[in-house]
């Protein structure tokens, strides 16, 4: 960079290398936090609607707005039951091991889509659990969300675990036991005003340069015949191109998690139906049960979106008062 009279920083985040795309349209969310004192689920799934504004009172002290009408930017989720295929058992020896997993006897219609079930003993596989429940460390539901219960056209269910906390690991055991081939629904898990992580698979934009990619400058008109290129690979010696280097490539279709997404409303069709005439763009009628929830979520419509109770959060929760929803 000899013609700089400054240094500059580096364009981008090298924090999500390799940005490549992902290999699946599920997310793993891997990590839940223990936040309940009786036994409950950690987490939730759903389908992205579209975004909406919601109008409520500011009840944030000591900011200028406190008490004032605030205009919030918000998504839908739609929420159809989780159905509670299973669980598993963990223990920790050197690292998470699977002990046993239980099945349920009744199952989903496409779960065959998914994988095959022969032989399943619900009664023997749960007295087997019961002999090592001294050895688990952790349990696991083992859930599915059937995207057609959403208004979707998909037949292939999601299947995946969610953590389960609060009490003991025998209370734990006795909670899971008890929804063993149930249905859950949402208002059982969260609560209006909660935080919630939410992680989904971003919006694929295909290959792009260094410019939309990573942010660099563009150069000036008089230095080279390109304008969008980069200036300079590196240094003549090492004879490589470093990795920090911002190239083109795939932009999107990554997976991201954002912490601290506030639940403003949790409602069903029926009750409180916000369906526009004609339904919403690029999805249609909202047929489940469905939250809102502030701010953007990643993801383009009808992808995927797991939520759990949020790792970070220190907040009150504080049921939001809506003024007004503007579809």
């Amino acid at each position: 960079m000899g013609h700089r009279r400054h240094s500059s920083p580096r364009r981008g985040s090298i924090a999500y290398l390799p940005r490549k795309r992902a290999g699946t349209l599920e997310p793993d969310m891997n990590t839940f936090d223990i936040v309940s004192d009786k036994p409950t689920l950690l987490g939730f799934a759903g389908y992205k609607v579209g975004m909406i504004h919601v109008i409520t009172l500011d009840d944030r002290e000591h900011t200028p707005n406190y008490g004032k009408p605030l205009m919030n930017a918000a998504t839908i989720i739609s929420t159809p039951p989780l159905k509670i295929i299973g669980f598993r058992g963990y223990t920790n020896n050197h690292g998470l091991k699977t002990l046993f997993d239980v099945y349920s006897n009744s199952m989903p219609n496409n779960i065959s889509r998914k994988f095959v079930m022969k032989n399943i003993d619900q009664n023997s596989a749960i007295n087997n659990a019961e002999s090592k429940i001294d050895m688990i460390n952790s349990l696991n539901a083992i859930v599915c969300t059937i995207p057609r219960e959403a208004g979707l056209e998909q037949k292939k269910p999601y299947v995946f675990e969610i953590g389960v906390g609060g009490g003991d690991i025998k209370s734990r055991f006795e909670y899971l036991k008890s929804l063993l081939g149930k249905e859950v629904r949402v208002n059982e898990i969260f609560k209006p005003g909660m935080f919630i992580d939410v992680g989904a698979i971003t919006k694929g934009k295909g290959f792009e340069g260094p410019v939309t990619r990573w942010g660099v400058k563009r150069k000036q008109h008089k230095s080279r015949k390109s304008v969008r290129a980069l200036g300079t690979l590196g240094a003549w010696n090492p004879r490589s191109v470093m990795y920090t280097v911002p190239r083109a490539g795939q932009m999107g279709f990554h997976q991201r998690i954002e912490y601290n997404k506030r639940i403003l409303s949790i409602n069903n069709p029926q009750e409180n139906n916000i369906t526009p005439s004609g339904g919403f763009m690029h999805y249609g009628i909202l047929k489940s049960d469905y939250i809102i929830v502030r701010g953007s979520v990643p993801g383009t419509i009808k992808r995927l979106i797991k939520m759990r109770y949020a790792i970070r959060s220190t907040a009150k929760i504080i049921a939001p008062n809506i003024l007004e929803v503007v579809v």
